[in-house]
């Protein structure tokens, strides 16, 4: 059996993770992180303001950030960060030059979940 195999996954398996587009409101610092990070507020619209941390400042300043749409896991429980308390997973891809967000390549509606 392939990697690929074992890793397939049926349709609800999949209809469980909640992946939703949301507006980057705000951004700010995290000096605290082990691993440079910014602290990131996004709107998921009926889902309401969200917060989470990433690294994700090899490839983006806080001005890249705000006004973007991105893609986030909203269902997954809280996780503490340091100081800080994660409320969603920011989705992205690893490269050697650091995460590539997952955005989108036109508006939708903040809280519209990936079908």
């Amino acid at each position: 059996m392939s990697s690929d195999e074992s890793t397939i996954i049926s349709w609800a398996d999949f209809e469980k993770v909640h992946l939703c587009a949301g507006t980057v409101l705000r951004v700010d610092e995290f000096p605290e992180a082990r691993k440079p990070a910014w602290k990131l507020w996004v709107d998921f619209g009926p889902l309401g303001v969200r917060k989470t941390s990433a690294q994700v400042k090899a490839l983006y300043g806080a001005q890249d950030l705000v006004g973007r749409q991105i893609v986030g896991v909203v269902n997954f429980p809280p996780k503490q960060v340091g100081p800080f308390l994660s409320e969603f997973l920011l989705t992205g891809f690893p490269t050697e030059d650091g995460v590539v967000l997952t955005t989108l390549e036109r508006p939708v509606p903040d809280g519209t979940r990936l079908a």
